[in-house]
């Protein structure tokens, strides 16, 4: 006898949907590196309204303030456990002379900020200004240095001016200053992007820069001593990574950068919310390059550094669109989405799952500027899908890595394939294990069965992120359409997690 047409329908669906099942193992391994929380770093540029109308509003302003500092935004980056902000750029960077931005602030010079909207800018924000905001949000300054425009002497006067405790002539300015103990520094980028906004370099003629600058880079008495990122590779130029490890002594290289973005096309980005889904697929294809990009960068590295001391620095990185239709297209304004949460919850996978060598990155950028997770209008505030995502995973932050082992199955879409979960797996000091899944998958919801006999979870609970669609997006008329929620949707029995993950979600399990 023949089944309704209708009960073959729905059968062939059923099997369709969940015949295929994703089986993941993550094991304890106790040669597993730390989860560095440095990968959860964040980044604030003098571009747009990231400092001025973002962080910083000024003393006189009627909104809440601590010298200046936004309350409201130190409070949602401490509850994010922000490890790392790095400033003051970005390509700005090359064109800042930190001297001009200490002092009091009615004899600061003003300056045209010609990367971004050729708006002048008063330096009104400076070294003091930073630094202090960063002890508010207890979060370690990463301090990009002028190579582009700069003198050897003046980054060596910034380095001696923030971290020298005893008598000199920059710690007696700093002093003069108002700032009597230093803040001790530990992070500093030499130049930025120097194969491009940062002076146009060969690899070769940066890496002889770089060793000139970084010498003349004392320690000046800070614990541990300072750590010197090199400008690094603009993303697959593996021969600059090359050129930088082989000629750089590692003793003088703290760190190597990275920069990619999830572009569609440079020319034509694609819209921050009206996007199809291609333009999805493209954006997702391009930020899961990543993986092979940190793959590849590492093994040069690894050739060598085999005892991995030099770190893969990822100081700019997230999804970069049009701008918001009546923005400044100079100021890099675009709306964050549920695209953005799946983004963000897939790269931060690819860091964790590498930590032996990526050790740290910064998502680009912190306040109103490109994947933010905060964006502001005026008195308002609200937290993006990013925000939310990055809090979720910052359980991650210094726990021990429990390698995973699956096979992703794939999302295809007009031919072409991605991987449609991706996955990563930590144990912190307490025991408790987390795990944190992406569905990239728009349309379908994976089964995923994870063999977890090996951790001695006696239970499990979890949260996700997913909305209506993906264009949605936390507004200032809405601010909490996109933010976690319990999730429910799995099963704990016999040492396995049995799990249904929607489309276009994002969920971290905790396991005790």
């Amino acid at each position: 006898m023949k089944k309704p047409l209708f009960l073959l329908v729905m059968t062939l669906f059923y099997q369709y949907t969940f015949s295929q099942v994703t089986t993941i193992s993550i094991k304890n391994n106790n040669d597993s590196p730390i989860i560095s929380k440095h990968i959860y770093g964040h980044f604030a540029e003098h571009l747009g309204h990231c400092i001025y109308g973002g962080f910083f509003v000024g003393d006189t302003s009627k909104i809440p303030n601590t010298n200046g500092v936004r309350n409201d935004i130190v409070k949602a980056l401490k509850d994010l456990k922000i490890p790392n902000l790095r400033w003051p750029g970005g390509c700005f960077a090359d064109t800042y002379h930190w001297k001009d931005g200490i002092g009091p602030k009615e004899q600061r010079p003003t300056i045209v900020n010609q990367w971004w909207g050729g708006v002048t800018e008063d330096n009104s924000f400076g070294t003091h200004d930073f630094l202090n905001m960063c002890e508010l949000l207890g979060a370690e300054p990463y301090l990009s240095g002028n190579v582009g425009s700069g003198t050897v002497q003046e980054l060596a006067d910034w380095v001696q001016y923030t971290n020298f405790a005893g008598k000199s002539p920059m710690s007696d300015l700093r002093k003069k200053n108002g700032r009597t103990e230093p803040w001790k520094v530990k992070y500093w980028g030499i130049g930025n992007e120097a194969w491009g906004c940062g002076g146009n370099m060969t690899a070769d003629y940066y890496a002889n820069e770089y060793k000139k600058f970084a010498t003349f880079m004392s320690d000046w008495g800070n614990a541990g001593g300072i750590t010197r990122i090199a400008s690094g590779s603009n993303s697959s130029d593996y021969n600059w990574t090359e050129v930088l490890m082989k000629n750089i002594p590692l003793s003088m290289l703290g760190g190597v950068g990275v920069h990619h973005y999830a572009v569609i096309n440079w020319d034509k980005k694609g819209s921050d919310v009206d996007f199809t889904e291609k333009e999805y697929f493209l954006t997702m294809q391009s930020a899961l390059k990543m993986e092979e990009l940190v793959a590849k960068h590492a093994a040069i590295m690894d050739k060598y550094d085999p005892e991995k001391k030099v770190a893969m620095i990822v100081d700019e990185w997230g999804g970069w669109y049009e701008v918001q239709k009546g923005t400044n297209p100079g100021f890099l304004y675009q709306q964050n989405t549920m695209r953005d949460a799946i983004l963000a919850g897939a790269t931060l996978n690819i860091f964790n799952n590498h930590a032996d060598r990526v050790r740290m990155a910064n998502l680009a950028q912190c306040v109103n500027v490109l994947q933010a997770v905060i964006l502001t209008d005026k008195a308002k505030m609200i937290t993006t899908p990013t925000y939310h995502v990055m809090k979720m995973y910052s359980v991650h932050q210094d726990a021990k890595l429990l390698p995973i082992d699956f096979k992703s199955p794939l999302y295809t879409f007009n031919g072409q394939s991605i991987p449609a979960i991706s996955v990563s797996a930590s144990k912190d000091q307490s025991g408790t294990i987390h795990i944190s899944l992406v569905n990239i998958d728009p349309v379908n919801k994976n089964k995923i069965e994870i063999d977890v006999k090996d951790l001695g979870a006696k239970g499990f609970s979890g949260n996700s992120i997913t909305a209506s669609k993906l264009q949605d997006y936390n507004s200032f008329e809405n601010p909490n359409k996109i933010i976690p929620i319990a999730f429910k949707g799995f099963e704990y029995k016999k040492g396995k997690l049995e799990i249904t993950i929607p489309p276009y979600s994002v969920l971290v399990l905790e396991g005790k």
